[in-house]
């Protein structure tokens, strides 16, 4: 059921070149191995232990349930992962009422300063993956925060006007429907302009018969991503914007399992090559710099 275009703007090679560093970091050393009276050579390659983090951000009224497989799936490429609900999510929450985007920004950014505070997690290495509501919040998290890998499936639009009214009344308040029926410029918009900063790799995802965004909602997301490293496009073919259809969320979790996987090993690999580089320079200039084990 998984219909797409890739972005064809770039290669998965230009992708590559276009990251300065690996976000993540591996350790390659020299080992002389002794045996009997003799001895041979070896090459150990070890990751460092901090793990990249995934988090999750559900739409509005929406929960932290509905990504609970992805946390299972996040968990199995490796990373360690925080779901979350944010304040006024839920409709019997008595802070639904009265919750602004300031509010739930400010969630957002104490989750994300909860995981990198792990000792078991690389800040250099955090993924987040957001959808409707959550995608928009995911980008404005990128302007205060480090980000490397960006998921946004759906993402909402909002225009800035507004920005401390609760967000039950935005639509009360504001002409959404006019405004995201047109495409909007990043220099007119906090979560656009957020965007056309990020150099990190961007999974952009959107559901073939959406009936609560319309299209020009994704292109004016994709026409902010002018300086990520890689950008991925995907339209899940027949799905709405809930992805009522258990096939559409299998196909959302199939896509985003396999750009995580893709993204993680992708970076382990660049760091392999990276380490295993500076080795052969350090030997050639070195000599023999084998230790023994």
């Amino acid at each position: 059921m998984n219909e797409a275009s890739i972005d064809s703007e770039r290669s998965c090679a230009e992708a590559v070149s276009a990251q300065a560093a690996s976000p993540v970091e591996v350790r390659v050393a020299s080992r002389r191995i002794r045996v009997d009276d003799d001895h041979f050579c070896a090459t150990l390659a070890v990751p460092q232990p901090a793990l990249p983090a995934v988090i999750f951000v559900h739409g509005w009224n929406g929960t932290q349930e509905f990504d609970l497989g992805h946390v299972r799936d996040a968990v199995a490429v490796g990373c360690v992962v925080l779901a979350v609900d944010l304040r006024g999510h839920d409709r019997d929450d008595p802070r639904h009422e009265r919750v602004t985007r300031e509010d739930n920004l400010r969630d957002l950014l104490a989750a994300y300063d909860c995981i990198v505070a792990r000792d078991d997690v690389d800040e250099r290495a955090i993924a987040v993956v957001g959808f409707s509501y959550g995608a928009y919040l995911a980008t404005l998290l990128t302007a205060q925060r480090r980000v490397q890998w960006l998921a946004l499936r759906a993402p909402a639009l909002y225009p800035d006007e507004g920005w401390n009214v609760p967000k039950h009344e935005l639509e009360a308040r504001v002409a959404l429907d006019e405004y995201r029926r047109q495409i909007q410029p990043p220099d007119g918009n906090r979560a656009l302009t957020a965007l056309t900063q990020f150099r990190g790799d961007v999974l952009l995802v959107s559901s073939q018969h959406d009936q609560v965004l319309p299209q020009p909602v994704a292109e004016s997301f994709r026409g902010a991503l002018v300086r990520a490293s890689s950008i991925t496009t995907r339209t899940i073919a027949g799905a709405d914007h809930e992805l009522s259809h258990p096939d559409a969320k299998r196909a959302w979790a199939d896509l985003l399992q396999d750009w995580l996987t893709a993204m993680i090993g992708g970076a382990r690999r660049q760091a392999v090559v990276a380490a295993l580089e500076v080795r052969h320079e350090t030997v050639e200039g070195a000599g023999d710099p084998h230790d023994e084990a």
